[in-house]
C-alpha cells in the first residue's frame, strides 16, 4: 500500500462511516480496485479506531455525560442496542468474513441500503426523544446495526432508518446512531485483534507505518467533518439523496460482476 492509497482509503472510511453509504463496502470496493490484500485487516481496524476518535471529539459532551452518569437511561439504551449487534456478529461471523473476502454481495447490499434509506425517508416521526425511546426501540435499532455488518450495508444508514421506523425524531436518531457506533467499533476492533493474535500473526501491520498513520489521520479528520455535516443538515436533507448514490454504485458493481468480472468477481 502506498501513502496515497492509505490517504484515499482514510478519507473514504471517515466520510462513509457517518454518511449513510457504507464505509466497509467502500473499503472493500477500493481495496479491490487498488489490488490490495496484505495487511488490510489491521489497516481497517486502525481506520475504524480513528473514526471512533472523531465521534468522541464531536460528541464529547454526550460522552462525558455518560461517563459521569454511567447508570443513565442513555447508557442502558446503548447497551440494549449493542447486545443484539454482538449476538448477530458472533452468530454469523464466518458468513460475514466470507462475504468481505469475496466481495460478491457488494452490489446487492449497496442497493439494499438504498431501498431502506428510501423507505425510511417516508416514515412519519412520532417525535420520540431520549425520554420516550424504549429499550425495545434500542434493541431493534441494534438488530439493524447487526445486519449492517454485511460489507456494503451502511451501519449509520441502517441504524438511522431503524430509529426512524421506531418513531425517533431525526435529531435524536442521528445522535443515537453515532453513539451506538462507539461500542460497535470497539467490539469489532477487539475481535479482529484477537483473531490476528490467535492466528499467530502477531500485530504486524503489513501495510507500512506511513500509509497507516496517514490513513488514520485522514479518517479522523474526514470523519469529524462528516459528523459535523450530518448534524447540521440531517433534519433538512432527504435520505433519498444518499439512496440515489448507493443505487448507482450498486448498479456499477453488478454490471462488472455480471458482464466483466474484472474487479469484483463474477456472479455466475
Amino acid at each position: 500500500m502506498t501513502v496515497i492509497q492509505g490517504f484515499i482509503l482514510g478519507i473514504i472510511q471517515g466520510l462513509s462511516e457517518f454518511l449513510p453509504i457504507s464505509s466497509s463496502g467502500h473499503l472493500v470496493l477500493f481495496q479491490k480496485l487498488f489490488g490490495l490484500k496484505e495487511g488490510v485487516v489491521t489497516f481497517d481496524i486502525a481506520l475504524h479506531l480513528a473514526t471512533l476518535i472523531a465521534v468522541i471529539v464531536v460528541l464529547w459532551k454526550d460522552a462525558l455525560e455518560i461517563i459521569r452518569k454511567p447508570l443513565s437511561k442513555m447508557t442502558f439504551l446503548i447497551i440494549a442496542g449493542t447486545i443484539p449487534t454482538f449476538i448477530i456478529g458472533a452468530a454469523f461471523s464466518d458468513l460475514f468474513e466470507k462475504l468481505f473476502e469475496s466481495g460478491i454481495s457488494l452490489g446487492f447490499e449497496f442497493i439494499l441500503t438504498g431501498l431502506v434509506l428510501w423507505y425510511a425517508d417516508s416514515v412519519r416521526s412520532k417525535n420520540k426523544g431520549l425520554e420516550k425511546t424504549t429499550y425495545i426501540d434500542a434493541a431493534i435499532i441494534g438488530v439493524a446495526q447487526g445486519i449492517a455488518i454485511l460489507p456494503a450495508v451502511s451501519r449509520s444508514g441502517f441504524t438511522i432508518a431503524g430509529a426512524l421506523f421506531r418513531g425517533l425524531n431525526r435529531e435524536f436518531a442521528l445522535k443515537f446512531s453515532f453513539l451506538m457506533s462507539v461500542p460497535a467499533i470497539l467490539g469489532a476492533a477487539a475481535k479482529d485483534f484477537y483473531d490476528i493474535i490467535k492466528a499467530g500473526n502477531g500485530l504486524e501491520i503489513g501495510v507500512g507505518m506511513g500509509p497507516l498513520l496517514i490513513g488514520m489521520l485522514a479518517a479522523a479528520v474526514s470523519g469529524y467533518l462528516a459528523i459535523r455535516f450530518m448534524l447540521k443538515v440531517f433534519t433538512k436533507v432527504s435520505l433519498k439523496v444518499f439512496s440515489y448514490y448507493v443505487f448507482i454504485l450498486g448498479a456499477i458493481v453488478l454490471v462488472d460482476q455480471i458482464f466483466f468480472g474484472k474487479f469484483f468477481g463474477r456472479l455466475f
